[in-house]
């Protein structure tokens, strides 16, 4: 599980302006929170959250390490594919993600593909599943634009990798997201703490 720590002001700063900054950060824990046991009752093997830096909420949590997005992900990967046959990586942003989602890649894996998006509706991708994941995976790859999808599909390419895509779903990222949010298991929740 990867994610920013949440911290007021660094993270769903375009839903501050909404939510206000502590509001905010408030919420991006409750998403961490819901993608942790997301990835628990899917199954699938040992959880790990990596956060881009230490947080007194998360203190199991490793720390991400690497120059860019890119590098970050490929680390956590590569550690997770020294310990185990295959791995994946989800992004705490992505409430409309389902243990099914992750079980599903994990058949993909183990029936010999490579590598696993779940395309997001930005052009990103939600999670990232692989049995092989070389650097080059990750390199030139605007992060944070409406291309990352489609350059990640391009270097699995490159790199002769066989890829599969899943649903798309979608990501918390701006203000007309939340209503979306409100019609998800994590919404009450997410009512409580905008009360506060």
């Amino acid at each position: 599980m990867f994610a920013r720590a949440p911290i007021a002001g660094r993270v769903k700063t375009r839903l501050a302006p909404v939510l206000g900054a502590p509001r905010a950060a408030r919420l991006h824990t409750r998403l961490i929170a819901h993608a942790m046991r997301t990835a628990r009752e899917a199954r699938c093997g040992p959880v790990e959250l990596h956060l881009t830096q230490r947080h007194a909420l998360f203190p199991y949590a490793r720390t991400q390490t690497g120059c860019d997005l890119g590098e970050r992900m490929h680390h956590a990967l590569r550690g997770a594919l020294r310990r185990h046959r295959r791995a994946l990586l989800i992004g705490a942003d992505v409430p409309a993600l389902a243990p099914a989602d992750l079980r599903r890649a994990r058949r993909l894996l183990q029936g010999g593909t490579d590598v696993v998006l779940a395309p997001a509706e930005d052009g990103g991708y939600g999670f990232i599943g692989a049995r092989r994941a070389p650097l080059g995976l990750f390199r030139d790859v605007r992060w944070g634009s409406g291309a990352v999808l489609a350059e990640t599909l391009r270097n699995a390419s490159l790199a002769g990798l066989r890829c599969r895509l899943l649903r798309t779903v979608w990501d918390l990222d701006r203000p007309e997201d939340l209503a979306r949010l409100r019609s998800r298991p994590l919404s009450s929740a997410f009512r409580r703490g905008a009360r506060r």
